[in-house]
């Protein structure tokens, strides 16, 4: 198949989702254009504006990507009877929390990557879509090791939290 009609093919998939969706049908029949025009557009003024970065708008928008989609799929997948969307989702929010650490630590050299904010977004889109399978890729080969070391059952970090609650609890009963 050739990439025109790869690209046909997208813009009817993107039309056929987004039938019932009442803006995107207003802006089809105003305009007459199809309403993957609009998704289009839509998204590529979002990356320009993850792009930019101007007035920090690229780091609000990318946490929102980071958030709305993986929430989105979260929902859904708190509804369903299946445990393995609630396993990928969880990697997912795993993963997340990682990355926001992390960059809590090291925000004052991330400002000077260029394109941190874009390179992020397509990050979060990748982990945060199930289908893609990202998160678990990452959890699995980064921090499931630490965690299994560290955190886990029997773990020397455990321990430690264990032994700090008891105390915590003993003081707070005297």
């Amino acid at each position: 198949m050739s990439f025109p009609d790869q690209a046909k093919n997208f813009l009817s998939h993107i039309d056929k989702a987004t039938s019932n969706h009442g803006l995107l049908n207003q802006f089809n029949s105003q305009t007459g254009l199809p309403r993957s025009y609009a998704v289009l557009a839509f998204s590529g003024v979002y990356l320009v504006l993850v792009f930019l970065n101007i007035g920090g708008i690229g780091q609000l928008l990318s946490n929102i990507a980071g958030f709305v989609i993986p929430g989105y799929y979260s929902l859904i997948a708190l509804n369903t009877p299946s445990k393995s969307d609630d396993s990928k989702l969880l990697a997912y929010w795993v993963v997340f929390a990682f990355l926001n650490v992390a960059e809590f630590w090291s925000k004052a050299i991330l400002y000077w990557i260029p394109f941190y904010f874009l390179f992020k977004t397509f990050f979060l889109i990748y982990i945060g879509v199930p289908a893609f399978g990202g998160a678990e890729l990452i959890y699995s080969s980064l921090i499931k090791p630490f965690s299994e070391k560290y955190v886990g059952v029997g773990g020397k970090l455990s321990h430690e939290i264990d032994e700090i609650a008891e105390g915590v609890s003993s003081a707070v009963e005297i």
